[in-house]
């Protein structure tokens, strides 16, 4: 299978504060891979230096069979990245922030656009400081998704969103990568991996653990932090 995402040796620190320690993680094409942890544990440490937004100390990352530092502009034009927090100029309109953020891309979204704001039940018209954390959340999703990317990257996507969206997200996940998108998706939900994912690993202070399946109990689940 092809490689979409290959972390050798990844080592981050950060002086006296924890970063990620030795770090190696293999994504091939068409899995929805689960990413968990807690708060802290170093998934988005891990994430953005997968994006080239962080320099790590040690270890390479391979993202779409390019460098991670060398070909970071590159990377990203393959890349639907949702971080964890959903920033936009608070004064524009859904819209505007959906247009811009395919003008940065240099690409037509507007049918793919407009399907998922219908699929999403996204108010186009208002603006963002009018919108509840959910819809924000609901407006990353589309400016992650509206260009078809080879690799979706999100980070806690679904805090904010209510049941039925939650639902949505996970359906349009599932119908990008059946067509051939990759998705990593780290969370601290654990329902989430058990129904969704194929593949899963554990972070805790900064380590990595795989999982043998990504179907996994409360119980042990916590054990993974206990021990």
């Amino acid at each position: 299978m092809e490689k979409v995402i290959e972390i050798s040796h990844l080592t981050k620190n950060y002086g006296k504060n924890r970063g990620v320690e030795d770090v190696s993680l293999t994504v091939e094409k068409g899995d929805i891979f689960g990413f968990l942890g807690p708060n802290g544990a170093g998934k988005s440490t891990t994430i953005r230096s997968m994006l080239g937004f962080l320099r790590f100390s040690e270890g390479s990352i391979s993202i779409l069979g390019l460098d991670s530092v060398r070909d970071h502009e590159e990377i990203l034009k393959n890349v639907g990245y949702m971080p964890s927090e959903a920033w936009f100029y608070m004064s524009m309109k859904v819209e505007d922030a959906i247009r811009y953020a395919a003008k940065v891309r240099g690409v037509d979204c507007r049918e793919e656009a407009e399907m998922l704001c219908e699929r999403l039940k996204l108010d186009v018209k208002k603006r963002i400081r009018e919108l509840s954390l959910g819809n924000r959340k609901k407006v990353s999703i589309v400016c992650a998704m509206q260009h078809k990317p080879k690799l979706f990257v999100f980070d806690e996507p679904t805090s904010g969103l209510d049941p039925l969206m939650q639902k949505i997200f996970f359906e349009l996940i599932e119908e990008y990568v059946s067509k051939g998108t990759t998705c990593l998706l780290s969370t601290h939900v654990l329902s989430e991996v058990n129904r969704y994912c194929r593949h899963a690993a554990i972070m805790r202070e900064g380590k990595l653990t795989l999982l043998d399946s990504p179907k996994i109990d409360d119980e042990s689940f916590l054990k993974f932090y206990m021990d």
